[in-house]
């Protein structure tokens, strides 16, 4: 509808940012930490080292008045079969000098249900842990700071020696069955992989938000050009209707001036109305997995080759400064990667207060979004994780 699509001007932000499956999930993802809190036995699965498959790594700095790591862990845990968290090596990384300074630190389920809570340990020493103070101080510089922990969780990740590594924002929930799904867009991308001839492709982006995939000005041309080939059509068809036996039956109709004029207006109408609904309601993006449109965004979740990670590792480092999705780009397009994405979006983005300070120091506010994951209905997803589970 053109209500809930952001490329369209009948856009309603009222209807179109309200969280609607979301907000049953964040019930259900608090509900698991609450669960695992006020139990007493807690036997608790976790990551197998003969079966990991995907090492997920978090990185959470504490934000002052905002606490979303833990539906960010509760999402992606619960619903997980005990097989399917075998197979994950889970670890949230907390890049403070001080680890303490995050909230949820010393909070018993964060060590309970992850493998690893990473930090800035023994492998530091005392010039690079001023390194990291003072980047952290007054907020610190979030384009050399936050490369730098992406990159260090990354480098833990890729220890894990796990095929795959995926990396999500602490404000990020996960839909129930994300798991079966990252992993069948895996192999959909592996074998589009294999029919472009490429070894690995860079990511399989697991969230991105459909305001930035409407009728970009990059592409004008393209616009202007099939307009003028309909109008071109329509002038033809005019023409040969003018020169058939059918002539002089529609010669009153059709050819006088007027009619003319009159149909060209309904097309621009036409043409204008086709715009206006916004290209996602026009022409919306097939579900499965789709090399990735150079206008998506962000960097909330994305799945990467173990290959891939090492290589990124090593870029990050040589840059030294910039924004991860940024930089992931930048990379894309020198080394002309493949870069996938899944659809719906397997994530949502809940953060309205951002890790990211500003020069003057104030935290941005950032409204990023998946239109299409408020679309699922939890029935139909317990239904398909079922049928999952059952074929196993």
């Amino acid at each position: 509808m053109p209500i809930n699509d952001p490329t369209s001007i009948f856009f309603s932000p009222q209807k179109g940012y309200t969280p609607r499956y979301s907000a049953l999930r964040h019930q259900q993802a608090e509900a698991f930490i609450t669960t695992y809190n006020s139990t007493l036995d807690r036997n608790v699965v976790k990551a197998d080292e003969e079966q990991k498959k995907l090492c997920i790594g978090i990185p959470s700095i504490g934000r002052k008045g905002a606490r979303y790591m833990r539906e960010t862990v509760g999402s992606l845990l619960d619903g997980l079969t005990p097989q399917e968290r075998r197979e994950i090596y889970f670890i949230v990384f907390i890049p403070h000098a001080d680890p303490t300074a995050h909230p949820a630190f010393n909070e018993t389920w964060l060590h309970g249900l992850t493998d690893q809570v990473l930090t800035y340990g023994s492998d530091i020493d005392d010039d690079q842990m001023q390194y990291i103070r003072d980047m952290e101080e007054e907020g610190g510089n979030f384009e050399e700071k936050g490369l730098y922990d992406y990159s260090y969780l990354l480098s833990e990740c890729v220890k894990q020696h796990t095929p795959y590594i995926a990396i999500f924002e602490d404000d990020t929930l996960a839909m129930d069955g994300w798991f079966h799904r990252t992993m069948a867009a895996i192999k959909d991308a592996e074998k589009q992989s294999e029919l472009r001839q490429a070894k690995h492709f860079l990511y399989l982006r697991l969230f991105y938000t459909e305001e930035y995939m409407g009728w970009n000005s990059e592409f004008w041309k393209t616009y202007l050009c099939n307009s003028v080939c309909m109008a071109a059509v329509l002038a033809a068809l005019l023409l040969l209707l003018r020169t058939s036996k059918l002539a002089g039956m529609l010669s009153r109709s059709i050819g006088g001036t007027r009619a003319i004029i009159t149909i060209y207006a309904i097309l621009a109408t036409c043409i204008l109305m086709f715009f206006a609904l916004g290209r996602l309601t026009v022409l919306p993006i097939q579900n499965g997995v789709h090399e990735m449109s150079r206008f998506g965004c962000c960097s909330q979740a994305l799945v990467f080759p173990r290959e891939k990670a090492i290589e990124l590792v090593d870029y990050f480092e040589e840059a030294h400064i910039g924004f991860v999705d940024v930089l992931i780009e930048k990379f894309a397009d020198e080394r002309e990667e493949l870069r996938f994405a899944i659809t719906p979006s397997v994530v949502q983005h809940i953060g309205k207060t951002s890790s990211k300070w500003d020069s003057a120091g104030a935290i941005y506010k950032e409204k990023i979004w998946s239109f299409g994951f408020e679309k699922y209905d939890w029935e139909t997803l317990s239904k398909e994780h079922k049928k999952v589970r059952s074929e196993d």
